[in-house]
């Protein structure tokens, strides 16, 4: 991806399973809200990144870290008119547990505490497992990793609350959720969707919002997105995966996958082919 100073690389490494890497230089990039299924560790060496999570703008400028826990709606964009670069590793939660349970006495789902963390030395280390996976050294990727992550979890690490689902408008809201996952292709309207749940429409999205941070529609693009990454993963063509998870057309896909992943799908298809050509 290039274009008015802004590039970027989202790809996988065969030898780090689990993990997803970045690098990237964006100037006028606007990321919408969304989550990721894993962990964000953005270390950013230049510039500034700004983004909305837990209610509040967070900045992060070079030497820190922007840190955002699995399923955690947030935002993206520069702080500063020359933007941002930085390199990013996105473990899986089950990557980031076996970790911390080896290497630190967090018991429970770990999890990060402070959305931004000033840290030049881990910064550092990112753009060194990112430099690794580069040069294809399995070893020298593999321990950086896990000297970051369990550096973090030491510094900034704690344990994830457990949400129990108890009033009636969060259970609508999780019946509304399955509904949407299941009928992605075709969505209902929010009308239908809440006289389906036996609720109004505006019960239903104050429920939604205050179960998963978001709107339905703008969670429906963001599920979309996610289950057009793991078509894309398995081989669908970009055309493919647009009508299959309800986008109009590719071009549909395009933006939205842009805005959320950082990178066109057609990019992102190609990084993964050459990590499975390689195998």
């Amino acid at each position: 991806m290039a274009g008015s100073g802004e590039v970027a690389r989202h790809w996988r490494y065969a030898d780090l399973p689990g993990v997803d890497l970045l690098r990237a230089r964006y100037v006028r990039k606007t990321f919408v809200r969304h989550t990721h299924e894993n962990f964000v560790i953005a270390a950013i060496a230049d510039g500034v990144e700004v983004f909305h999570h837990g209610g509040a703008d967070q900045h992060a400028g070079a030497g820190a870290l922007a840190l955002v826990n699995p399923d955690t709606p947030h935002t993206g964009r520069a702080g500063v008119p020359e933007g941002w670069r930085y390199g990013a590793l996105y473990p899986s939660p089950e990557v980031v547990a076996e970790i911390a349970a080896e290497t630190t006495s967090i018991r429970g789902t770990p999890a990060f505490v402070a959305p931004v963390v000033d840290d030049p030395r881990t910064v550092a280390l990112v753009h060194r497992v990112l430099r690794a996976a580069d040069e294809g050294d399995a070893l020298a990727a593999d321990t950086l990793l896990r000297v970051a992550v369990t550096r973090l979890l030491r510094v900034n690490g704690g344990t994830l609350p457990r949400r129990e689902v108890r009033t009636a408008g969060a259970v609508a809201a999780a019946r509304a959720r399955a509904l949407l996952e299941e009928r992605m292709a075709a969505p209902p309207t929010l009308d239908a969707l809440a006289r389906d749940l036996g609720t109004s429409p505006f019960a239903l999205l104050r429920a939604f919002r205050d179960a998963y941070g978001m709107p339905p529609h703008t969670w429906l693009t963001d599920a979309r997105v996610k289950r057009a990454r793991r078509l894309l993963d398995g081989g669908a063509a970009p055309a493919e995966a647009a009508t299959a998870v309800g986008f109009v057309d590719q071009p549909h896909l395009n933006r939205h996958f842009s805005r959320i992943v950082g990178v066109p799908p057609g990019a992102y298809r190609r990084e993964r082919k050459n990590v499975q050509d390689s195998i």
